[in-house]
This record gives structure tokens, sequence and C-alpha cells, in this order.
């Protein structure tokens, strides 16, 4: 994984496989024609991917053409000096590095998309709506259910599964509604920063081979401060009452529980593949992925005999009805699921990957890793960047630092992940949680309500910092 984000650098350059010692011949294009147009190609992709919503354009457009145009004039540049090898190079080893993440990612959202149909989550919802609890028990419990969810299910998701029960439970509390809606954000954020499978830039760490899989963990008990500092303050404004809620229902459908048991195990052959085989998680996340589909095939199978039992059956007796769920069940098929993953999104991600990376080839991000990690303090500059992920969507800024390759301590790249996992609470458009629930809870959880609790989220996010230098002070 190292070998890849070297190839980043403009320092060194691997050639099919081999190891080769002889320096890069890099050429310079910070103040060539190339790089001005690259420059200014990124940053107006990027501003119209802000104002997705404004626009209606997908921000995916903007960005992939970026990504394009960046690397045509990088390779036309090397061309005019008579040798494009190593810019091509380059390219490939950044195309790799974002196949592995979409082949982990692809994998994680189609189970996830599996076990929505198989009613899971609306199972999971409607047993929190009738436990009948107030709004403060359900204040505390959907916000550390979602911390530790969103650890292994994206964030986006596991928000709007809370945001769902909170919207459902506070139809006649406005108040609770806002204040539970901040508090899943941030627990959210908090819970995907101590787990490589919780978010973009922990799985990038990940990835890149720089924390393993195991190193993450150290980040649970800042990780919890930064959820329960803002939490236990919002406690005291949220209403005693109990909400009234009607019962209903859910039943899962035939091989959910086992649904979740292949994800488990999907997962730990990721973990497994990476630590003991030393191949991308991605690797195994795929061969999960056939242990979904020979279920899937199974459950087709079985769908079809009974189908086919109920056929005569009716023909026989003269009834023309036909069990339900026996339909519902052979409308299962992973391709749909795989259908179903946010595209967009994963086509943003490659058009952000191979632009900064393009970026970082040229020696832009090699001029602000100086500025950054040589003119200020480590500490200071991983503060800021996780200050500004409040404004820039974290994996981004992730991927960037990581093509700068700084040369800091294991502590600082905790410190580095931890920022900028829970940097976007402080914001309502900071995250993906925060953008979905301003939608599911429109007119009750607003960017004004969030900003209210600003200060909160902040003082949590440096009290996180700090348990953090406490804590892990071996790591620095």
């Amino acid at each position: 994984m190292l070998g890849i984000t070297a190839l980043l650098l403009p320092g060194t350059v691997f050639a099919d496989g081999e190891t080769a010692a002889a320096p890069l011949q890099h050429i310079d294009l910070t103040h060539h024609w190339a790089g001005y147009f690259s420059l200014v190609v990124m940053i107006f992709a990027y501003i119209t991917a802000m104002f997705e919503e404004a626009t209606e354009l997908r921000k995916s457009k903007p960005m992939l053409l970026a990504a394009g145009l960046i690397w045509l004039v990088i390779v036309v540049a090397y061309q005019q000096q008579g040798n494009d090898h190593f810019a091509v190079t380059a390219f490939k080893s950044n195309m790799q590095a974002y196949i592995e993440l979409l082949l982990f990612i692809m994998v994680s959202m189609t189970y996830l998309n599996a076990m929505e149909d198989m009613r899971i989550f609306d199972a999971l919802k409607v047993r929190l709506v009738g436990m009948h609890l107030s709004y403060r028990q359900l204040f505390w419990i959907t916000g550390l259910l979602v911390f530790f969810i969103s650890s292994v299910v994206n964030g986006l998701t596991a928000g709007l599964l809370m945001g769902a029960v909170v919207v459902a439970v506070g139809k006649d509390s406005p108040r609770f509604v806002s204040l539970a809606c901040i508090n899943i954000i941030v627990a959210t954020n908090a819970g995907g920063s101590f787990s490589p499978l919780g978010g973009i830039s922990t799985l990038f760490v990940w990835q890149h081979g720089i924390l393993g899989f195991t190193e993450f963990f150290k980040l649970f008990i800042p990780c919890l401060v930064n959820f329960f500092v803002p939490a236990l303050v919002m406690n005291f404004s949220v209403p005693k009452d109990r909400p009234d809620i009607d019962d209903e229902q859910v039943h899962l459908l035939r091989g959910a529980k086992r649904v979740i048991f292949l994800f488990g195990i999907t997962i730990s052959l990721a973990v497994t593949f990476d630590m003991k085989l030393h191949l991308p998680a991605a690797a195994g996340m795929m061969a999960g992925l056939s242990l979904l589909q020979f279920f899937y095939y199974y459950l087709n199978r079985i769908n079809k005999e009974n189908t086919y039992k109920q056929s005569e059956f009716a023909l026989f007796f003269g009834s023309g009805k036909i069990n339900s769920s026996a339909s519902e069940i052979s409308r299962l098929d992973i391709f749909d699921k795989v259908g179903r993953l946010e595209w967009d999104t994963l086509f943003f991600f490659y058009g952000a990957m191979m632009g900064i990376s393009g970026l970082g080839y040229i020696g832009y991000l090699d001029a602000i890793s100086q500025v950054l990690y040589g003119q200020l303090s480590p500490t200071l500059a991983n503060v800021l960047i996780g200050l500004s992920s409040a404004f820039v969507d974290n994996g981004t800024l992730m991927f960037a630092v990581l093509t700068m390759h700084p040369d800091i301590s294991q502590g600082q790249w905790l410190l580095l992940t931890l920022t900028l996992g829970v940097g976007g609470s402080l914001l309502a458009i900071g995250s993906a949680p925060g953008i979905g629930l301003l939608g599911q809870a429109k007119g009750q959880y607003t960017f004004t309500s969030h900003m209210k609790w600003c200060p909160m989220i902040l003082l949590g996010y440096f009290a996180s910092i700090g348990v953090h230098f406490l804590i892990n002070s071996k790591s620095f």
C-alpha cells in the first residue's frame, strides 16, 4: 500500500512490479501553463460541486471532467519533454488505489442494501419506537446506538436510520427532533472515526497502510468524549415528557439474520486478507460478496420450490392465492443491490482523488505540505485541517494529506484521523449525515438550529484532542 502512496510523490517510481532505485525524471509544473490550468480547473470543479443543490448539477460531473483535463495536460506537458512514461505510471497507480476503494465500498453498500430489503433497519426502528421511552431516554439511546453502528455502517445510512426514529417519535416535539438530530450527527461522525470501516477518510488511511486495523481503536475514548461533551449539555434542553406513539409490527424476511452473519464474515475476511495475507482489504470484501451471491442463489431456489408447491395446491383446491412472502423473496437480485449504490458519490471521489493526485504530481501539494508541516507544527496543522472539514469533504482532505505524505508520527496520523472525522460535526452541511437529516427532518432540524450548538460541539472537538494526547502519548 505504501508503494501506491509513494507513486504520488515526485521522488520515486516503481516500474512493472520491480523496485526502481533511479530517481524519477520529474518535471516541476507549478509555474507551467499546465500547472496553472490544472489548479484553476480543480478549484472551479470543487466550487461547482459544492453548489449542487442550487444548480441541480450532480457533483460527480464537474469532478470527473476536472480529473480528465488535469491528467490530460500533465501527460501532454511530459510528452513535450519527450517522455510521458512516468506520468502514465503515476496515473495508473492512483487508479489502482481508487479501484480498491471502490470495490470495498461497493461490497459494503451492497450488503447494507440487502439488509434494508430484508427489513432489518425497519425492524430496528419499530423496536425503538415501540419501547415507549421518554424523549431524554430516546435522545441517549439513539445517540449511543448510532455511535457504534457508524463504526461498521456508512455514516449517511446510520444517521438516516436513527433520524427516522426521532422524526417518528418526535412528531409533536420539534425541539426534541432538532436536538436529537444534532446529537445523531455528532455521534455518527465520532463513531465513524475510531474504525477503518466507519468512513472514507479512515478507509483511506487503512488502505494506504499508514495505520493498522487495530490501531484505529486507540481513538475510541477520544471519539466517545467528542460525543459525550455536547450531548451532556444538550441533555438539559431535551423535553422530559414521554411521546404518544402507535405500535407497529415489522416482520423480517427469510434469511435476514443470515445476511447479517455473512456481513460479519465478510468484514472478517477483509481484515484477515489485509493483516495476515498482506492482500488488499478489497480482495476479502469481494470474497465475502460471493458468499452473499451464493446465499441469494439458495434463497431463490427455495422460493421457486415454494411457489411451485403453492401453485399446485391452488390448482388442486381451486384457490388463486399464493403466499406473498414467497413473491417478495423472488425479487432478490444481487445486481439490483449493486445498481442502487450512491454512484454519484463514488464517481465524485474518483474525480477528487485523481484531480488531487494530479495536483500533487505537478508539485502544488508539496508546496502546501512545506507550509503546513514545515512552518507550522504538525499538531496545529492537523487541528486546522480538521476544522476545515466543516466546509470541505473529509475524504477529499484526507487524500490530499496522504498525497503530501508528511513525515509525522503515528500519534499525529491518529490526530488527523480524529480531527477530520469529527470536524464535520461543526456545521449541518459539514458531513453526509448532516445533509441527509436536513432533508429528513425538514422544518424541525435546520442549519440555524445546528449553529446554536456549534460552541458546545467545538468544545467536544478540542476535548477529544486533549484526551487523545493524554491517553495516546506514547504514539507521538
